[in-house]
C-alpha cells in the first residue's frame, strides 16, 4: 500500500511525501470528513495541470492513476494506495487513469 501526501510547495509546484513514517497518525482512529464520493468517470480536465479542489484523501479502489507533477516527475497508485490531496493551490498535478475507480473523502 502507497500512502502519500500531495502537497505545493513554495516553490508554486505538487510534490509528493511519504507518509509511511506518519502512518501511525492516520490509522486505528477516527478522523472527521464532511462528505465522500464514489466516482468512476473519466473527468477530462483532470489529464492537464490542475489543482485539488479541496483536501481529499483518494483511495485508489479499482484501476490505477498516473500522477504526473510540474518536474516531469510521476507515481502510479493501484488499488489499495491513498494520497492526500492539499494541493489546493500553485500549478498542481496531472492525472492519467486507466479504468480508475476511486473515493474521495473530503475533509472541508
Amino acid at each position: 500500500m502507497q500512502f502519500y501526501r500531495l502537497y505545493a510547495g513554495a516553490d508554486g509546484q505538487s510534490h509528493f511525501e511519504p507518509l509511511d513514517g506518519a502512518k501511525a497518525n492516520f490509522f486505528n482512529d477516527t478522523k472527521p470528513a464532511t462528505s465522500h464520493l464514489f466516482r468512476d468517470d473519466f473527468a477530462p480536465h483532470i489529464v492537464n495541470f490542475h489543482r485539488a479542489p479541496r483536501r481529499r484523501w483518494v483511495v485508489t479502489l479499482t484501476g490505477s492513476v498516473k500522477i504526473g507533477l510540474g518536474d516531469g516527475s510521476s507515481m502510479t497508485f493501484h488499488p489499495g494506495d491513498v494520497f492526500l490531496a492539499e494541493d489546493t493551490t500553485g500549478q498542481g498535478h496531472t492525472a492519467t487513469p486507466t479504468d480508475w475507480t476511486r473515493l474521495y473523502v473530503n475533509l472541508d
